[in-house]
């Protein structure tokens, strides 16, 4: 007797991505399409899962040094990888890129980027570019948003207490009584919407469990051995506040500028390019940023820049998670990330 056997559309779904990925018909579709483009991706956390900090670490912006690897290996497949100077000579001269050019990018500042995201690149012989929050240089813990992340993840803060807190100071919407991760972030996003003394009253009681006393943002020492290792050096803002909500934002543009080069030691203007914390902007704030003299501006407006012509000031960028490249059991699949990053919109933003 034969067993019965039944394939659902999921896995019917899979098999079609990897038959159109095995048989290089995706490949040929990326070489057409996309043959004069620049695309921009954007990695947050790269941490070995034998690291103290993987534990609790905000697994919606983590990947795993293996999983980085793999990718690294897909670019090289797949596009030519450049330099942040290749990008800026083709902004400035009109230096044609590459066909199928992409550009590695990570935000915000973390340690683990010199840790274990350079020895990748390293060994990929490939290039990137930081975008590092000026005030973040140094600092052992990260953004509170990551400190109640983490926490929460150790077992040191629920949901309902920090719930509690926020409660007791504003009045918010939206909150639920969950304990998981998608009631955290609503909390979380309650808080982020406070005037800052009030969040710092919110947050106070758990002052000592936000500290888990490791070291998450980068020193001066290893924004230097990134740079020796080809990793160039852009800004995130100064404070990493949303820059659609700060009240001087020539302090968060000019004002990170001169911070960086402090730090460094530098005498004159440093990073000639930034991205925006937490993707927030509008049209005018992009514009003061390019006036304040960062000749590329990066958003996350998850676009392919056309690059045959001249190449616009104002870039697009793809966001980079874990779920975009794994199964369900963990293990990368390469036509998975074919098919989130080869058919993106191309759109020119200025």
């Amino acid at each position: 007797m034969i067993a019965e056997t039944s394939i659902g559309p999921v896995m019917l779904s899979e098999l079609a991505r990897k038959l159109l990925y095995g048989s290089g018909a995706l490949g040929l579709y990326h070489r057409i399409r996309n043959a004069n483009s620049l695309t921009v991706v954007m990695f947050h956390r790269i941490l070995s899962p034998d690291d103290p900090r993987w534990r609790s670490c905000d697994p919606e912006y983590t990947l795993s040094t293996e999983l980085l690897a793999h990718s690294l290996a897909f670019f090289k497949r797949h596009y030519n990888v450049v330099s942040l100077d290749q990008v800026l000579a083709a902004r400035r001269s009109g230096t044609q890129l590459p066909s199928r050019a992409l550009l590695i990018t990570f935000d915000d500042g973390w340690a683990d980027n010199a840790d274990f995201a350079l020895p990748e690149l390293q060994r990929a012989g490939l290039p990137a570019l930081l975008f590092v929050v000026a005030d973040a240089i140094g600092q052992r813990q990260p953004f509170f948003q990551e400190c109640i992340v983490a926490a929460w993840r150790r077992g040191a803060l629920k949901v309902g207490e920090l719930q509690a807190s926020l409660q007791a100071h504003a009045a918010v919407a939206g909150l639920n009584d969950g304990e998981d991760i998608a009631a955290l972030r609503a909390v979380i996003a309650g808080i982020e919407a406070l005037e800052p003394v009030v969040r710092e009253r919110v947050l106070a009681p758990f002052e000592t469990v936000l500290d888990d006393g490791l070291r998450h943002m980068v020193s001066v020492q290893d924004l230097q051995r990134l740079q020796q290792g080809g990793v160039a050096l852009g800004l995130h803002g100064k404070s990493h506040a949303p820059m659609t909500t700060v009240a001087d934002l020539d302090a968060e543009l000019g004002g990170a500028r001169a911070a960086l080069a402090a730090q460094l030691g530098q005498p004159g203007p440093v990073a000639e390019s930034m991205s925006f914390p937490h993707g927030a902007h509008d049209s005018s704030i992009a514009q003061r940023a390019h006036e304040s003299g960062y000749e590329l501006v990066f958003t996350s407006v998850p676009v392919l820049n056309p690059a045959k012509a001249e190449l616009g000031w104002l870039l697009g960028r793809t966001g980079f998670e874990t779920a975009t490249v794994v199964d369900k059991r963990g293990q990368f699949r390469p036509e998975r990330l074919a098919l989130y990053l080869f058919r993106r919109e191309h759109r020119r933003l200025v």
